[in-house]
């Protein structure tokens, strides 16, 4: 699998039951719940990720069914990016691990091997992301540094997350490849004219690391018919926008009891020359 790594000196870890530790005698404990955090304090700042709200709120969406296909293309994607029988994967912002356990379920379907490392920043996402696959190994990380080897991955999935591209370069092998997944344009549309005013499309220009050429693009666009007031607020409350909109604005959806909205992906494929 990618090799994790001390945060204090980089040696490799080792796993026991309860804990992880390198030679040079470092340990760190593993949660109950099984991650274990390698965010040591000086590299944490004043970012702690996604809060219990946010996490749970993704959660109850995503187990609502309404992002299925985009993890079905998603592991579709992986799969025609595995060479071998074994695939070495890192999920980049793994969250509560919800494609990362469709990705490693799929994969076992289709007789892959697989050793899978997830990182997030938040506690809270690893916390539930432990619930969803038993098998994935799950680390308290950045992504502006990852604790795993270099040249240990073969694929990298990088869904809603920070793009890290220079420690993406770093992580994956020779023609390993990046799966990276944002929203398009008109992504969630319907919903962003329920709370503003003025309405804005996103940003789906694709970034850019030198290193990591472009290979594929797919876009996937549907529609959702959501029946629920309580899952119209957990899709905005698992958005980015739920920290940047004021109490009133977001008051908005309170009465709202149905909503048929645009949902825009856009899945691309890098990969390392």
């Amino acid at each position: 699998m990618p090799e994790l790594l001390c945060p204090v000196c980089g040696e490799k870890l080792s796993e026991e039951e309860k804990r992880w530790f390198c030679e040079k005698g470092h340990s760190f404990d593993k949660a109950s719940s099984g991650y274990v955090n390698l965010l040591i304090s000086h590299q944490s700042g004043k970012i702690h990720g996604d809060d219990k709200a946010m996490v749970r709120a993704r959660r109850d969406f995503l187990d609502g069914g309404y992002y299925e296909a985009l993890k079905t293309e998603l592991c579709k994607t992986v799969l025609e990016n595995s060479c071998g029988d074994k695939v070495s994967l890192l999920d980049s912002g793994c969250g509560e691990c919800y494609y990362t356990a469709g990705v490693e379920k799929y994969l076992k379907e289709n007789k892959k091997q697989t050793d899978i490392v997830g990182i997030d920043i938040s506690k809270d996402a690893l916390k539930m992301g432990d619930r969803r696959g038993q098998n994935l190994h799950l680390a308290v990380a950045s992504a502006y540094r990852i604790p795993v080897s270099d040249a240990s991955c073969d694929v990298i999935l990088n869904v809603f997350a920070p793009f890290a591209g220079e420690e993406y370069l770093r992580c994956l092998k020779n023609n390993g490849v990046l799966i990276h997944v944002s929203p398009d344009e008109g992504h969630l549309w319907e919903l962003k004219q329920a709370v503003y005013e003025k309405p804005y499309l996103n940003d789906a220009l694709p970034p850019e690391q030198d290193g990591l050429v472009l290979s594929d693009e797919k876009k996937l666009r549907y529609r959702i018919d959501i029946n629920k007031n309580s899952d119209i607020k957990a899709l905005f409350m698992m958005t980015p926008y739920a920290h940047k909109t004021s109490p009133e604005d977001i008051a908005r959806l309170d009465s709202l009891e149905k909503l048929n909205v645009a949902v825009q992906f856009v899945i691309r494929t890098y990969k390392k020359l």
